[in-house]
Parts: structure tokens; C-alpha cells; sequence
């Protein structure tokens, strides 16, 4: 329904109506160094989305020490979590918890039919003027040059916020899984950075121009998969130069997700002590009961190829240095990989957004799925057996490979400062599409 249903009064604003005075406006945001301000938005749902907007912050960061041209030295980028705004509080962790248990088939249906069909969420100040009233202060107050978002909860109440306050910041917004989730604001998000052409693909039947699209990849951490002295690496953390090393990635900020990945590596940790060629190294993450539980298995299984690491500052290099990962399919975790050119063994029965990313690196020959214990001991000896099967993998990774995702994301935000008209409010706006180009 293009019709707004709620149409409040419009605060007067001065719209630039030529290029030239786009352009005017441009310059003006850049010469106010001491208001310039950049807002980074992530929610506190698992750890993912704010992982991507700490990239995005770092990438703003060095791009303002290097002094980049559409970025004074005097620049504010600020990191902020969408639900400290709330007028409700939520527990974000609590909620991506709620994804993991029996409701995950219910989670499913939900991510995948709405508003992924041809009626679409357009945008509004709905979001804002229910929940989110303490942001709109915030941005009325703080006259951001620009808004990056990294959740919807995020993208939609910046949408608010800048219909109430009248001002023109873009609002870009990065979906940080390899499919796009229906309730992301497309008419009012200046500009979509994903991860591939499949999500273009996505975007189009939903009427969002090819100017507000950009395949930039996910972002991540500085140094990932920057070159590196492989056997230094190994020697510092007492790994063997002679096998493969295979990371284990069982731990995370939220366990709860972990507990069905965990219980399937206990069932499949017997058979990996005839896997000579390879060396196991878990990750548990901060989660000491989890490491003792570790060091008990390996003593009863009498592993001698397998180390138990506690948390690691450095994932970068050690990905490096690794040769395969056994991970969730979580967006970040699997670019990580991806950027670390590390192969993956991805386990376990995926949902929403992971199903998603699963179909996407399986389709493509970047990895492999097994959701049973007896799956993944058959996978291993295969790629035990055949280590040509890694190579692979590795080459057809490449596809995907975007290190410096965090950078262009930047780049092209600051590059719309001072480029973005005013919209017109309205409480909620749905729309009619075309055909999906993609089933889910």
C-alpha cells in the first residue's frame, strides 16, 4: 500500500532540487567538522551485528586518521546499541536465544515468508514513535552526517527518527547474513551494502533502484586474511607443522546456540584419533566448564591430536593458520572463514537467516554440511582422504572473498553526505513488488 496510513505534520525543511545544490549541501555538511558526526547501529541480538558495526567503526576510524577526503579529522563515529534506546527493555542475548530451542521451525517460517513475497515493507516512523522515541531525541540532538546500520531493528528506527527530526542523513544499511530479511526499510534506505549478486537479485523485485545497491561483501575485523608466517603462527601455539589443523569453533559470546553443536562433537570425538594426518584444535570460547568438560573427552579418548585453547585475542592469524574449520553458519562466522580463506565443515541443522547462508556456501563449493555426528566423522575421512577436496573448496571460496568489506562500506556512506532529500512522513508504508527472484 503506497497510501500512508498515518500522515503527521511535516516539519519545514529546506530539499536541495538541483545537483548543484545537492552538491552545495555536501559541502557544507563537510566544512561543520565539529558537528560531524557518523552513527553506527547494531542491536545486541548474538553477537554477529555488532561485529560487523565494530568493522565499519574501525574502517571510518582509519580512513579519518588517513585523512580521506569525505571525512574531517574532527569527525565523531560513535557505536551504539539500538536497544539501549528502548522504551522496553530487552535483553538482546535472552532474544537470540529464543531462535535456538523448539521455537527455531518457528523462527524459520517467520524470517523466510515476511514480507519476502510481493507485499513489502517499505519503511515509516512506526518503529520510532512506538519504541524508540529516546533515538529520535538522540539524532535530533547529535545531526548525524550519516547512519550504518547493521540489524533492521536498527535500519527502521533510523528511518524514524530522520522522517521526525526533518533532517537528510543516508542511511545505509548492511545486512550481515547472505540473504536479506523482509523487514528491512528499502524505499527509505538510500543505500543496501550486501554480500553478493544474489542479494541484488533479492533487492530488484522489491523496486530498489541499482543506484541504492552495492556488493561490497560482509564486514570484518582488520587483518583478516592478511598475509601471514604460517609456521611462526603454529610454533607460538604449539601446533604441528606436519598436519592439518582444523579449528573447532564451539564457543561464542551466547552458549545456548552451541548446545546441539557441542553434543554432536562429543558424539564424533572417538573417531577422530584415527585421523592422524589431522590435528584438532577446540575453541571454547570464555567458557570454562566447557573446557573442562573438553579436557575430560580428550583424556578418555586418549586424543593425542587435539588441543584445547581458551580464548584467543589473535583469531585472525590462528585462522591463517589453520586448514579447515568445523563452525555454526553464522554470517559473520562463515565470512571470517571466508576471509581467512579457510574451508569449512559447517554442522548442524540450520534456520532462517543460517539456512540462508548454508544453501549459499554449499551451492557454491566453499563448503559442506552435516548435521549428524556419523555425517561429519564421513566428511572428515573424506577430506582426510582426499586433501584435494580442501583445495577446492579454497578456490571456489574466492568468489566470495571480500576483506576490505568494512572499507567500501565506509567509503560509500561518507560518499552521500550531503546527498539525501528529505522524505515525506508517514506511520507505516507497505507496497506492492514483483515476483520474488528467489524462493524461499
Amino acid at each position: 500500500m503506497s497510501e500512508p496510513v498515518f500522515t503527521p505534520d511535516v516539519k519545514t525543511t529546506s530539499i536541495p532540487s538541483t545537483s548543484a545544490e545537492i552538491g552545495r549541501s555536501r559541502e557544507h555538511a563537510l566544512k561543520r567538522e565539529e558537528s560531524f558526526v557518523v552513527l553506527v547501529v547494531h542491536a545486541s541480538v548474538g553477537s554477529g551485528h555488532r561485529s560487523a558495526a565494530l568493522a565499519i567503526r574501525e574502517a571510518l576510524e582509519t580512513l579519518r586518521r588517513n585523512g580521506h577526503a569525505d571525512i574531517p579529522h574532527a569527525a565523531e563515529i560513535e557505536l551504539l546499541d539500538i536497544l539501549d534506546f528502548g522504551r522496553i527493555s530487552i535483553d538482546g542475548d535472552k532474544t537470540a536465544s529464543m531462535f535456538t530451542g523448539p521455537t527455531r521451525p518457528i523462527y524459520d517460517i517467520t524470517w523466510r515468508y515476511t514480507l519476502t513475497g510481493r507485499l513489502l515493507w517499505g519503511g515509516g516512523t512506526a518503529w520510532s514513535r512506538v519504541m524508540f522515541g529516546k533515538f529520535t531525541d538522540y539524532v535530533e540532538r547529535r545531526r548525524p552526517a550519516a547512519v550504518i546500520c547493521t540489524h533492521i531493528t536498527a535500519a527502521n528506527a533510523a528511518v524514524g527518527a530522520r522522517m521526525l527530526t526533518g533532517q537528510r542523513f543516508p542511511i545505509v544499511c548492511v545486512p550481515t547474513d547472505y540473504e536479506i530479511e523482509g523487514w528491512w526499510p528499502h524505499k527509505e534506505t538510500d543505500l543496501f551494502c550486501v554480500a553478493t549478486e544474489a542479494m541484488a537479485e533479492t533487492l530488484r523485485p522489491r523496486k530498489v533502484p541499482e543506484s541504492k545497491m552495492s556488493i561490497t561483501g560482509i564486514p570484518v575485523r582488520a587483518g583478516m586474511g592478511a598475509p601471514c608466517d604460517r609456521a611462526a603462527i603454529r610454533k607460538r601455539y604449539e601446533l604441528p607443522q606436519d598436519k592439518a589443523v582444523v579449528l573447532v569453533m564451539a564457543g561464542a559470546h551466547l552458549p545456548q546456540p552451541y548446545v546441539r553443536f557441542r553434543e554432536t562433537m562429543d558424539k564424533a570425538m572417538p573417531a577422530m584419533k584415527s585421523m592422524a594426518d589431522m590435528h584438532f584444535v577446540f575453541l571454547p570460547g570464555r567458557d570454562e566448564a566447557y573446557a573442562a568438560h573438553l579436557e575430560e573427552e580428550k583424556r578418555l579418548c586418549g586424543l593425542t591430536n587435539m588441543t584445547i585453547m581458551g580464548y584467543v585475542d589473535d583469531m585472525p592469524e590462528l585462522m591463517a593458520a589453520s586448514d579447515l574449520a568445523i563452525c555454526k553458519s553464522g554470517g559473520l562466522t562463515v565470512t571470517e572463514c571466508l576471509c581467512a580463506r579457510l574451508p569449512m565443515v559447517l554442522l548442524g541443522q540450520s534456520y532462517g537467516q543460517e539456512k540462508a547462508n548454508t544453501r549459499m556456501l554449499t551451492s557454491l563449493g566453499v563448503g559442506m554440511h552435516v548435521t549428524t555426528a556419523r555425517e561429519l566423522i564421513g566428511a572428515l575421512r573424506h577430506l582426510h582422504a582426499n586433501p584435494s577436496s580442501l583445495r577446492a573448496m579454497l578456490v571456489n571460496g574466492e568468489i566470495l572473498r571480500r576483506p576490505d568489506a568494512a572499507t567500501d562500506i565506509a567509503k560509500q556512506a561518507l560518499a552521500l553526505v550531503g546527498s539525501v532529500e528529505a522524505s515525506d512522513k508517514h506511520f507505516v508504508e507497505f507496497y506492492w513488488g514483483e515476483k520474488p527472484a528467489h524462493t524461499r
